[in-house]
């Protein structure tokens, strides 16, 4: 790859001087006689929020509706040879092993027709859009409008909702297109302001119970100690830093402050690597719909996710990419679209936003199939955080799980690795002395070695915690959820890393946010098969985890924030003062640092690891379990997580465990072959707590970072030097 250089979104269907790019098209055309009379409904397309109960009736009939995003489809077998190709992409044994394409190369071969781009342009146009873009990919298109010109074209209204006290904007039934254009047009990605959530938690509170002695230390996690746990720091020595790869962190906040970054990499001893660098972008293209987004509140995101990058490929650049989010189109989806178009599009993407599919509606759970597919064939690596509400995605930020199993939308394709969530063992076992030194080095470091881990788990449904204060049972009057001491501190909520299967990535639930209905998960890849992965047809999450935890068991985060108006601190004096934080965001920027270091040492990109990953996880020589620790620094190249869950506490009954009233602890389920849900109390060995092998709580497990350096270089060959 060349420099991370200036970004081009290539419109190649909407004006003459595109005729050259639209000549290598090999798809057919597929869109006959347009009859507007005869309608497609684009089921699942509707906001669990848009109902009379909210309804503050519609927008104004010019109202804009800026750069809304249409996805277009491919046939099944077109489909299937999209699919081979990345397949021969990833075989080593293939001529076409890491031929990685270009943006217009993916469009060329598996893109819309030209003669179907041009046809649904000119609907678009016929009804007053305004057709900014056609991406080099082939498979999406930005327009604009207003709101009459979706309502006649659609057959759906927008309009204002007030929702627990926020307004919003969104369309109140499924979108309608005409029956032909159904044959190319997946669905518009959005046509509501609701936004997905940044996965961070701020350092909670230290619950005012005590553990046993030994048990209640406080030890933070600065970059010296996560490169002592993982065990970055042979890669360190032998000049695997992330020299020459660029971390694209996807946001919709510009950074406070860039001096936070240089702070915070003086701190802690990353200014050694010199050739580190941040930047910020709005990677911007033909359709002129990056807007910088300003600082908002989703401002320690960006720089949670640029410090955290930074910390695992110290070498790297990260850029931090941003877009402004339109009134109904998010930010990030922008960023990523606009980036994978480009001539020169990143190394690795780091995600660290979510929603739940079953709320993000079907074209919305596409789009990121659409630009995580074409992102990998291109040989970028992509990491999303998997979610920080165990199983029950739905109910980010509830006191209880209502809606069931259900996973993020954002995590849950074919083309990226899904980050869970881990929390350390030791506060647990009774152990801090064992893996803690008492003093600080110059740089803050006090980590010992590889710390066993446990899943992050906040909620009082989770079994480690309850049964420190000797509950036996987390659900029911006589559960720990029920305790005075669940109570007191505030442990009724929905707060784990999150895992489970996809279920409602396309097709509508028959109750709002709830899996269900017509709904129906990504298929399971071919290459997750691995022991302990259940056999249920569909994607599931977690690939792996890493530390996450926001303090529970005493320890978080540190990072450099300093904005005031969103719980910043001034970054000085002693980092233990700082900002602290978990939750998965942390987990896959730090993990997209780890893919820099292969990339590095491999002298090219990787396109998809999860690939990999799994094939060398299903080498039981190099899953070791981490409630043995590491000691050493073994040959383990992942640690399989074996103590804990990540239940959460459930206030309904949709998939809970236990026959007590209000039953507690969504997200178990039972190890049958067919992946049936389990409501027997009886039933304890389930797939949502941890297990050998894969499991829901942590997938793989967490990895030692120099090991799989060496296992990959092993089982892949090299790519050609980077140019």
């Amino acid at each position: 790859m060349g420099a991370f250089g200036a970004l081009l979104v290539v419109n190649f269907a909407l004006n003459a001087q595109s005729s050259s790019v639209q000549t290598g098209r090999h798809a057919p055309a597929l869109i006959g006689r347009i009859d507007e009379n005869r309608l497609a409904t684009l089921a699942g397309n509707t906001r669990p929020e848009a109902i009379a109960e909210n309804d503050r009736g519609a927008v104004a009939a010019d109202f804009a509706v800026n750069h809304m995003l249409l996805e277009l489809r491919r046939t099944p077998q077109q489909e299937q040879t999209v699919e081979q190709a990345i397949a021969e992409l990833q075989n080593p044994k293939s001529p076409q092993f890491h031929r990685w394409m270009t943006a217009q190369q993916f469009g060329e071969r598996f893109g819309a027709s030209a003669q179907d781009i041009d046809t649904v342009a000119g609907w678009l146009k016929s009804h007053q859009f305004t057709v900014n873009a056609v991406y080099a990919g082939g498979t999406l298109i930005d327009f604009s409008g207003t709101a009459a010109a979706v309502r006649n074209a659609f057959h759906t209204e927008i309009h204002r909702l007030s929702v627990n006290g926020e307004n919003h904007i969104a369309n109140m039934s499924d979108p309608q297109i005409p029956e032909a254009l159904g044959a190319v047009v997946r669905g518009i990605a959005s046509l509501t302001d609701f936004k997905p959530r940044a996965l961070n938690r701020r350092k909670a509170v230290k619950p005012s119970f005590t553990f046993g002695v030994g048990q209640n230390q406080t030890q933070a996690v600065v970059p010296a100690d996560l490169a002592t746990i993982y065990n970055f720091n042979p890669a360190f020595s032998a000049g695997f830093t992330g020299q020459g790869q660029t971390i694209a962190v996807i946001e919709d906040s510009d950074l406070f402050d860039n001096h936070d970054w240089n702070t915070f990499r003086s701190a802690f001893g990353l200014t050694q690597y010199s050739s580190g660098s941040l930047t910020s972008m709005h990677p911007g293209g033909d359709a002129g719909n990056c807007a910088a987004p300003g600082v908002n509140s989703d401002d320690i995101e960006a720089t949670l996710d640029a410090e955290y990058a930074s910390a695992a490929a110290p070498n790297a650049a990260i850029v931090v990419a941003g877009c402004a989010s339109t009134e109904v189109t998010f930010g990030g989806s922008i960023a990523m679209a606009n980036l994978v178009n480009s001539a020169n599009p990143p190394n690795i993407m780091s995600v660290s936003y979510g929603n739940c599919e079953a709320e993000n509606g079907e074209s919305g759970n596409a789009i990121f199939t659409t630009i995580y597919q074409q992102a990998v064939a291109e040989g970028i690596s992509v990491f999303v955080a998997a979610g920080d509400e165990g199983a029950a995605s739905c109910d980010a930020g509830a006191n209880s799980a209502t809606h069931g199993i259900g996973v993020s939308g954002y995590a849950s394709t074919a083309y990226n690795v899904a980050m869970g969530g881990t929390d350390f063992a030791d506060s647990y076992l009774n152990m801090n002395s064992t893996y803690w030194n008492q003093q600080n080095s110059s740089v803050y470091e006090s980590a010992i070695s590889y710390i066993p881990e446990i899943p992050w788990n906040d909620s009082c449904a989770g079994s480690l915690l309850a049964s420190v204060f000797d509950f036996t049972i987390t659900y029911g009057t006589g559960g720990f959820c029920a305790s005075s001491i669940a109570q007191s501190d505030q442990l009724q909520q929905v707060v784990a890393g999150s895992g489970g299967p996809s279920g409602c990535a396309s097709g509508a639930p028959a109750f709002p946010g709830i899996v269900g209905g017509s709904c129906a998960g990504i298929a399971k890849p071919s290459w997750q098969s691995l022991a302990g992965n259940p056999n249920d047809g569909v994607r599931d999450l977690p690939d792996l985890a890493l530390f996450a935890a926001d303090g529970i068991w005493g320890h978080y985060y540190v990072l450099c924030f300093t904005d005031p108006q969103n719980g910043g601190v001034p970054c000085t004096g002693n980092p233990s003062n700082w900002a602290g934080a978990g939750g998965t965001s942390f987990s896959s920027p730090i993990m997209a640092g780890v893919q820099a270091l292969i990339n590095q040492m491999m002298g090219g990109m990787q396109g998809n690891p999860a690939v990999v990953l799994y094939q060398l996880a299903a080498n039981s020589g190099n899953v070791c379990n981490s409630s043995n620790g590491d000691p050493g620094q073994s040959a383990c190249v992942f640690h399989n997580v074996t103590m804990g869950d990540i239940d959460v506490n459930c206030g309904g009954t949709k998939d809970c465990y236990g026959n007590s009233s209000p039953e507690r602890g969504v997200g178990r389920r039972n190890n049958n072959a067919d992946g049936a849900l389990s409501t027997s109390d009886s039933t304890l060995n389930t797939a949502y707590m941890t297990a050998t092998g894969w499991n829901f709580a942590t997938g793989i497990g967490s990895v030692n970072v120099y090991n799989l350096l060496m296992s990959w270089m092993a089982a892949i060959p090299a790519s050609a030097p980077m140019q």
